[in-house]
């Protein structure tokens, strides 16, 4: 049986496409690889990890199209920080404070998280040395 050979990339939909942008790549360090828009009319914005091959897919819909309502809980991306102390501090100076955390793992990694615009949530990890 045909199997996939790897993930190429994730989307999530938005609102406010401009705010999210502005989040990922502000807060995270990410960056735009591409945009374009769909044949269907959505907007696309395709966003860089570093040292990752996969990507982050914003979309929004055109004009009409029923808004984005978030459930809580629902999904969340996980990025992994060397430092999460100095992240969060740079971050909050950005404008983006931690929702929670700092928080010990017991395998003894912290993790944190960010609330992204339209109600998406951001894990950080610090992995345990």
């Amino acid at each position: 049986m045909p199997a996939v050979t790897r993930l190429l990339h994730t989307r999530y939909r938005v609102n406010d496409l401009a705010a999210s942008v502005k989040f990922y790549t502000e807060a995270l360090g990410l960056v735009v690889s591409r945009r374009h828009t769909s044949p269907r009319g959505a907007q696309l914005v395709f966003l860089a990890t570093p040292n990752s091959v996969e990507e982050i897919e914003l979309c929004q819909m055109p004009p009409g199209a029923s808004p984005v309502q978030v459930q809580p809980d629902l999904t969340h991306l996980a990025f992994e920080v060397t430092d999460l102390a100095a992240f969060a501090t740079e971050a909050a100076a950005k404008g983006y404070p931690l929702s929670d955390g700092p928080t010990t793992t017991g395998s003894g990694s912290l993790i944190a998280f960010l609330d992204a615009p339209e109600g998406y949530e951001i894990e950080l990890i610090q992995r345990a040395k």
